[in-house]
């Protein structure tokens, strides 16, 4: 499959460009980025346009910030092609809701790029987690990622904070393992900090509590999601698979996808979801 990649920044570099270079079943057609200088550093053709790269492509990949991302992925869809989103897939809820209306009406696939998801010792947890009793559940990140290092320079990541870059993973797990996140009960940002921090009910009755940060002095960051109830306790903290084999997985099923014309259980409608959730937490 031919997958364009639009972005140049420190996620495009670190994960989405190796991955798309190394995988079998890709060809890393080409990059456009706001700065073309920056775009040729990913060794990959440099589009001139977007439109340019959409009329060489198959699939279209995401590395931009949400408010970005919306509209050139509603181009891409309209123009008939499978896109690779990255989180949140939107600035609003309103634009999440123009994006997935428009991927069900092309027929096209999509995924969200919820590279947790699709690491070996994050799916350990979740079969563990299935099937079983669960009252109540915690998710906490906790990062130093703007106070230094390759996204310090990351406005979007300064102007909204964690609960769009590392929320939309905890509340993803959470939501996966207790159930349906069904309200958000309560939410506070300390805004100086930069932490976050919410109470969710989920569809069934059960309860969790999620804690972000990303202005938090700590290095490696601290994640961890834990369920506790009747069948006692199932706890997730290993992040040791790296972003580039947790991608590798991903492409794997974003290809088994287009194949088979069935969506995937991260589609676009799965970000949307998750847009909902951030916006209400955002209220």
């Amino acid at each position: 499959m031919k997958i364009g990649l639009v972005g140049a920044g420190p996620w495009a570099r670190k994960t989405q460009a190796p991955s798309l270079a190394a995988h079998p079943g890709a060809d890393f057609t080409g990059v456009w980025a706001r700065r073309p200088d920056a775009a040729a550093e990913l060794g990959a053709p440099v589009f001139d346009s977007f439109d340019a790269l959409l009329g060489a492509v198959d699939a279209v990949a995401f590395a931009v910030p949400p408010a970005v991302q919306a509209g050139l992925a509603l181009r891409a869809v309209e123009a008939g092609k499978h896109v690779l989103l990255d989180k949140p897939i939107a600035a609003t809820v309103a634009e999440a809701e123009q994006l997935a209306a428009a991927v069900t009406a092309a027929g096209v696939r999509s995924m969200v790029t919820l590279t947790l998801r699709f690491a070996p010792e994050t799916r350990q947890f979740l079969d563990a987690a299935a099937g079983r009793t669960w009252a109540a559940g915690s998710g906490t990140w906790f990062s130093g990622a703007i106070l230094g290092g390759a996204y310090a320079n990351s406005q979007w990541r300064h102007d909204d904070g964690a609960i769009l870059d590392i929320g939309p993973h905890v509340f993803d797990l959470l939501d996966a393992a207790l159930g349906t996140i069904a309200r958000v009960a309560y939410s506070h940002r300390e805004v100086a900090s930069d932490s976050w921090t919410v109470l969710l009910e989920h569809e069934g009755g059960a309860r969790s509590t999620v804690q972000l940060s990303l202005r938090t002095p700590i290095m490696p960051s601290l994640m961890r999601i834990e369920l506790s109830g009747t069948d006692g306790v199932e706890t997730l903290t290993d992040r040791s698979t790296s972003s580039t084999d947790c991608f590798a997985v991903l492409l794997d099923e974003f290809l088994e996808s287009v194949e088979s014309g069935v969506d995937h259980e991260c589609s676009v409608h799965r970000g949307l979801h998750l847009q909902k959730v951030i916006s209400a937490a955002r209220r």
